[in-house]
């Protein structure tokens, strides 16, 4: 497994001889988008990398940098955990992962050793690569588990595609992000972060909280059913939508395409 270590933290260690548990070690910083692994990264760390890049991506609108400058890479599980967290954010509102490796030949070189996740050789030049992300364009509320929190969440996406110029998504995206907040307050019941960007001429939502229960989508409802017809609208009105599993809970996203809207 890996140690995650914020700064000023104690790595963990072995309860009885004091040794270190985990041939990876996970350093994140809340001040900057770098996540800097040191040590091996092997079949029995993957999970937890996987895990805490995630997590930091939950945590932080925008992308983040693996620093992976100190890592020697073991196997084929630890070569793909970047690739395979990349494929897992791709449709999350306002997240990427890349890569700073010195091993790698120029700026955005796609890194063949991490199956061509964009890396830079430099950490400057990967830092630099994220300040010219457009984190203005992200609107983020956190929200508590009860009523009236769909109708701030409306309000959030309204804003959103007012400011964005996106008026033909608003109506949809008001209908999925009340579903998914609904979906929060009647079976997580936890706290959750309501995260929408644009991404070119689409809309990207996401609702994240601290339940490990995952939405399952059966298709539709017989009409003698009463309620189970949330995930049906959110299917409906958006043109792909899923559930990603992090460390403590999950995220719900989808994505709104304005094609889909005019048909």
């Amino acid at each position: 497994m890996a140690d995650i270590k914020r700064p000023n933290a104690l790595t963990a260690t072995d309860a009885h001889n004091g040794s270190i548990m985990s041939s990876c070690l996970v350093e994140i910083d809340d001040s900057t988008a770098v996540v800097r692994l040191t040590g091996v990264l092997d079949a029995t760390a993957a999970e937890s990398v996987r895990g805490a890049l995630l997590a930091r991506l939950c945590d932080r609108p925008g992308p983040v940098v693996a620093d992976v400058t100190g890592l020697r890479v073991a196997g084929s599980a630890g070569r793909d955990v970047f690739a395979e967290v990349r494929r897992e954010v791709a449709d999350w509102p306002a997240a990427d992962l890349l890569l700073c490796d010195p091993t790698v030949d120029g700026p955005a070189h796609p890194n063949a050793a991490f199956a061509g996740v964009p890396a830079w050789p430099t950490l400057d030049g990967a830092l630099a690569a994220v300040a010219a992300a457009p984190l203005a364009a992200v609107l983020t509320v956190e929200l508590a588990p009860a009523v009236g929190a769909a109708r701030q969440a409306r309000e959030l996406v309204t804003t959103g595609c007012e400011r964005w110029g996106m008026a033909t998504l608003a109506d949809p995206a008001c209908i999925a992000v009340t579903e998914m907040v609904n979906n929060v307050v009647a079976h997580a019941r936890t706290p959750m972060t309501v995260r929408l960007a644009p991404q070119e001429n689409t809309l990207h939502l996401s609702v994240r909280d601290h339940s490990p229960r995952q939405p399952t989508f059966a298709g539709i409802s017989p009409p003698t059913q009463a309620g189970g017809r949330g995930l049906l609208l959110i299917d409906t009105v958006t043109r792909r939508w899923g559930s990603s599993a992090v460390p403590d809970g999950k995220v719900v996203w989808c994505v709104l395409h304005p094609d889909d809207e005019a048909a």
